[in-house]
């Protein structure tokens, strides 16, 4: 049911190990650097900031960013 929502972003709730689809998508946006994130490799995010990252470096990034 991931490509329901073909060719549009999808929006989402994320929980520690999943998340859960609010609106029909195949893909989210990195929310470090924008890079379109299919839904099927999606694998990090953060729970606290409800954001999706591309990658571990992506990620690390943004937890240095929300520390100040």
């Amino acid at each position: 049911m991931l490509m329901a929502g073909s060719g549009r972003e999808a929006r989402i709730h994320y929980m520690a190990g999943t998340f859960r689809l609010l609106s029909d998508g195949d893909h989210v946006r990195c929310a470090v650097t924008g890079a379109r994130i299919p839904l099927d490799t999606l694998r990090y995010w953060s729970v606290a900031r409800q954001e999706p990252y591309i990658d571990a470096a992506a990620s690390l990034a943004a937890e240095e960013r929300a520390r100040g």
